[in-house]
């Protein structure tokens, strides 16, 4: 019988495997379409950008888990633990960001020519790559809290002074600034969310009034989902729907961990924060009918030059 440490390390590999398969293939497709001269839609960046800095959430939280999980501790000093934990905040912290940018961006696509929103398409493409920029830089220098708290395990003996996450420590003195805190971590993350929910309504409602619309000049026989435009929507918006739902469960549990009595709850909270990576790869493939036509081409490619 597979006791439930081996079941739990199965569970956290075959969840990181096919993460990292499916992120990778998404991040692999764009740059090969790129590179061969078929033209790539301007939102396929923020979409590689995402499954890239998946891929670094699921191999910072993923790989230390699952070797947790299936009995190796303490293989992480001081400074592997700081690194480890800052890489995977700050990936954790970039999928937010990319994810609100996108669909931010995906608003302003699908706004009316009517709308003041259309006056920002032009200037929305220009900005992608500073605000990459500026987020990588923002959240580089706003996680540096976790390079001075976190420790290895053989480093702090009283693991009940912090969190204990089985393979490293944070331990936040008493001293701690918590409204500096609150300013560069609770709060961007707050605002991020905001704009999701704000944007995702929006879409809802502008979904919404196209079908009504086409329901009116055509009868039954033209639906939302007949426009590309409209099923790349949908397809965010369910991106959104999802990261909206495991980030709020896993924040609700990461606030419980240091008052909870269960190993469970930790287990629980790391696997809950490698859903959202693992399953925005898959949704993209299956969903967005351009990733089916990247695919077709590239085959038709490969097959004129055998």
């Amino acid at each position: 019988m597979i006791s439930n440490e081996i079941a739990l390390g199965l569970l956290f590999l075959f969840q990181t495997g096919f993460g990292v398969l499916g992120n990778s293939f998404l991040m692999g497709l764009y740059i090969v379409t790129f590179f061969t001269g078929s033209r790539l839609r301007p939102i396929d960046l923020l979409l590689s950008h995402l499954a890239f800095v998946n891929d670094l959430v699921l191999l910072f939280k993923g790989i230390p888990q699952i070797m947790t999980t299936l009995g190796l501790t303490n293989f992480l000093d001081d400074v592997g633990c700081k690194l480890v934990f800052y890489c995977h905040k700050v990936a954790r912290d970039l999928s937010l960001c990319t994810t609100c940018l996108l669909s931010s961006f995906q608003a302003i696509t699908l706004s009316p020519r009517s709308s003041w929103l259309a006056k920002l398409k032009a200037r929305a493409l220009k900005c992608i790559v500073p605000l990459f920029l500026l987020c990588w830089t923002f959240y580089l220098l706003t996680n540096y809290t976790i390079l001075l708290y976190v420790k290895g395990p053989q480093g702090n003996k009283n693991t009940t002074e912090g969190q204990a996450f089985f393979y490293c420590v944070a331990t936040f003195p008493v001293s701690h600034n918590i409204a500096i805190h609150i300013l560069t971590v609770s709060l961007p993350d707050v605002l991020c969310m905001g704009i999701m929910v704000r944007t995702s309504g929006y879409m809802v409602f502008v979904l919404y009034r196209h079908h009504q619309r086409a329901k009116y000049i055509h009868g039954n026989s033209l639906t939302p989902s007949g426009s590309l435009e409209i099923r790349a929507t949908q397809t965010i918006l369910l991106l959104v729907i999802l990261f909206v739902s495991f980030y709020s469960l896993n924040s609700i549990l990461i606030l419980c961990i240091p008052y909870a009595k269960s190993s469970w709850v930790v287990y629980t909270s790391a696997f809950l924060s490698t859903c959202f990576p693992t399953c925005s790869s898959f949704i993209l493939i299956f969903s967005d009918s351009q990733v089916g036509k990247y695919v077709l081409t590239l085959w038709e490619k490969m097959m004129i030059q055998f």
